[in-house]
């Protein structure tokens, strides 16, 4: 099936967004997505976990249409965390599947529909929004930490994703 209008716009925004996100963490190595390179604790690894696992948790509130759901506090210090046990290339393979089952979903959805929130500390009474401003708040999330992302890799080794997308399209950068 070969969406168009709306869904299509914002499935294609937000592939954009993944790859601009996703060139900030090429060819580095998993040590360099630990580090640290400026005074904020965020890392190029914890961005990328946490994008993906940002998606990924949205769709399932959206999927689940859960009105008794709450946030989970508890996953919140491990949110901005490349684990011991992950790696740039497993999260990146990782974020593909969570990708391909955005899009397959998002196919098949009414972007009207009402989504119960998961009620939070800093949001203790249910709130509803549509699936549509949920799509777009995981748009808004990769294009921010893309961002941040940008920032962090220029300060590790001088990488820039504007540079990045030019040599990539074949343009010879001075």
């Amino acid at each position: 099936m070969t969406l168009t209008g709306e869904k299509a716009d914002i499935l294609r925004m937000l592939a954009e967004q993944r790859k601009n996100f996703l060139i900030t963490v090429q060819g580095i190595t998993d040590e360099q997505a630990r580090k640290r390179t400026t005074v904020s604790e965020l890392t190029l690894g914890g961005l990328l976990s946490h994008v993906v696992g940002n998606e990924r948790g949205w769709m399932k509130v959206i999927a689940d249409m859960d009105e008794t759901a709450e946030f989970d506090m508890s996953a919140m210090a491990e949110e901005y965390v490349l684990s011991d046990g992950s790696t740039v290339a497993g999260l990146v393979e990782e974020y593909a599947r969570v990708a391909e089952a955005t899009e397959a979903a998002v196919a098949e959805m009414d972007l009207d529909v009402q989504v119960p929130l998961p009620t939070a500390p800093w949001a203790p009474e249910r709130a509803w929004q549509s699936a549509r401003f949920t799509l777009l708040h995981i748009l808004r999330e990769v294009s921010q930490h893309a961002g941040h992302a940008d920032i962090i890799r220029e300060a590790l080794d001088g990488g820039n994703t504007t540079r990045q997308m030019a040599i990539d399209a074949g343009m010879t950068i001075g």
